[in-house]
């Protein structure tokens, strides 16, 4: 028999390599990993001021944990606004609404994962870290994928606490407990998150709309929400300050921390004052909110990295 014929039988066909690395990546995309890095990032800060010592493998682990809930509780959400996520431009390309991955599929592999996270946190480290990320999988799960997204305005402000979680979560990893800096910290996560989003939503309003979401821009208008996203800059740039006002970092960290600070209020203070016709939207193609969007990225991760940074120089 011939090598041709034996490869038209498929005998001596190769690997489809790229068809295989699509299929993987697909199903890395349901783990969220843009929205992953920043939870790690947020939860090994947690792990890296916390009182105590921890064998570097255990603390490697628990970073693990936290970016496998992470992206669990991202498949399950997934899963769940497959029919929203089908009708927004934005989402549309994901893997479950474009039928590569099965929505069942994509259910189990969050549902596992999210078991596996928390057994091997429990096990690992304590069971009171795996319990508050066990928690955490939950509330974003259950509080804002299935019941506040699709039914309040509100919806990024109280479900934004699922992402503030991870600080806590670390802390707890390593002591056991928790305490007022990882407290801190998630407060500053907290209050975060609704003006980075709601920049976000400001440029994607019409995606929302379409699909039914009430985000703040399509219930209570542009204007309410370039004016909410002031207010929580504004409420957010002390509480930056509060680690080296409560002296749990030093002066080092205050200066980094009211420069991102002032940098992203500004931002948001350009966002509230952008050019908008009657109604309050933006006349400039929502510059403003897309460039307040990516500082608030850079404000966060710099927060955390300048408090990583002061409590291993200065201690």
């Amino acid at each position: 028999m011939s090598d041709a014929s034996l490869t038209t039988k498929g005998a001596l066909a190769p690997f489809d390599v790229s068809s295989d690395l699509s299929e993987v990546s697909d199903w890395v995309a349901l783990l969220k990993p843009r929205v992953m890095m920043l939870v790690v990032f947020t939860g090994a800060v947690g792990m890296a001021i916390a009182p105590g010592h921890q064998h570097w493998v255990l603390s490697l682990v628990a970073i693990l944990c936290i970016a496998i809930a992470s992206g669990a509780a991202g498949a399950i959400n997934m899963w769940f606004d497959r029919d929203i996520d089908a009708v927004m431009r934005r989402t549309a390309q994901r893997p479950v609404p474009m039928g590569r991955i099965a929505p069942n599929g994509a259910l189990g592999f969050g549902v596992t994962l999210s078991v596996f996270s928390v057994t091997l946190m429990g096990l690992a480290t304590n069971w009171v870290a795996a319990s508050m990320l066990a928690g955490s999988i939950g509330f974003y799960v259950f509080v804002y994928t299935m019941w506040l997204k699709r039914r309040t305005p509100q919806n990024i402000v109280i479900g934004g606490a699922a992402g503030a979680f991870p600080p806590i979560i670390g802390w707890a990893a390593v002591t056991g407990g928790t305490a007022l800096p990882p407290i801190v910290l998630f407060l500053i996560i907290f209050l975060w998150t609704p003006p980075h989003f709601w920049s976000l939503s400001l440029w994607a309003h019409a995606d929302y709309e379409r699909a039914g979401v009430p985000m703040l821009p399509v219930v209570a208008g542009q204007k309410e929400t370039r004016r909410q996203i002031l207010i929580y800059a504004a409420v957010l740039f002390p509480v930056g300050l509060a680690p080296w006002a409560l002296g749990f970092a030093g002066p080092a960290y205050a200066v980094v921390a009211a420069g991102l600070g002032a940098w992203f209020l500004h931002a948001c203070w350009k966002v509230f004052s952008d050019a908008q016709d009657a109604e309050g939207r933006s006349l400039t193609k929502d510059a403003p909110a897309r460039w307040a969007f990516r500082v608030s990225l850079i404000h966060l991760a710099g927060i955390f990295a300048a408090i990583a940074m002061d409590h291993w120089i200065f201690g």
